[in-house]
């Protein structure tokens, strides 16, 4: 793999995907599924985090998947797999916090296993929001009824976060939005709402399968 440059982020004019490696969320508890493991349900044939690794590969230079049970399964879709270093499923900051241990370019990318539409131009879009603020990091948001709608697992942030992050997660808090409006945090807005459907439930990922 190629090492990625150390460019910091601040002032950054242009980037290559290289400097971006993406991570699929896929190690939570699964509860509102019935607590079956959400990234192996199948969305039109193929396992949801699969899904979203092949819609999230061409956007970074490379991938990586978070899990924390059916390592095997998760390892067969080719892209290395970490689990949370916190025990008991603290939430997607732990898998986020587990990407960031490993990820050995500038940026990393995050998006959930649940989301199999997501844009094709995410990544990109996020990283010109964070280079127009100069910013440290970048977070998707939506509009629904005229207000701006956080999606907090869609999020590009430059690595020097970590040591953030892994104070508000051992300090027991685990709410994404609220540990990123500790950063300097763009907000980038996408108008294309229904990109961001998610599968909570199985009755949720029903519809997905008819594109309701």
């Amino acid at each position: 793999m190629p090492d990625g440059p150390e460019t910091p982020y601040v002032g950054i004019v242009s980037f290559e995907i290289r400097d971006i490696t993406g991570l699929v969320l896929a190690g939570g508890r699964g509860s509102r599924m019935g607590g079956v493991d959400k990234g192996l349900q199948e969305h039109r044939g193929v396992p949801l985090a699969l899904h979203a690794l092949r819609r999230l590969a061409p956007q970074v230079g490379r991938v990586m998947l978070s899990a924390n049970r059916n390592l095997e399964a998760y390892r067969s879709m080719g892209a290395p797999v970490w689990a949370d270093e916190i025990s008991d499923y603290p939430g997607p900051l732990a898998g986020m916090l587990a990407g960031l241990a490993h990820c050995d370019t500038p940026f990393l990318a995050t998006v959930p296993c649940d989301t199999p539409d997501f844009p094709c131009d995410l990544v990109a879009r996020l990283m010109q929001g964070l280079q127009d603020a100069g910013n440290e990091m970048a977070m998707a948001f939506t509009r629904e009824e005229g207000k701006l709608c956080r999606q907090p697992v869609f999020s590009l942030m430059n690595v020097s976060v970590r040591d953030s992050m892994n104070a508000f997660v051992r300090s027991g808090e685990g709410n994404v939005g609220l540990w990123a409006s500790r950063q300097r945090c763009a907000q980038v807005v996408f108008e294309e709402t229904g990109a961001f459907f998610n599968a909570n439930t199985l009755d949720e990922l029903q519809r997905l399968q008819g594109g309701e």
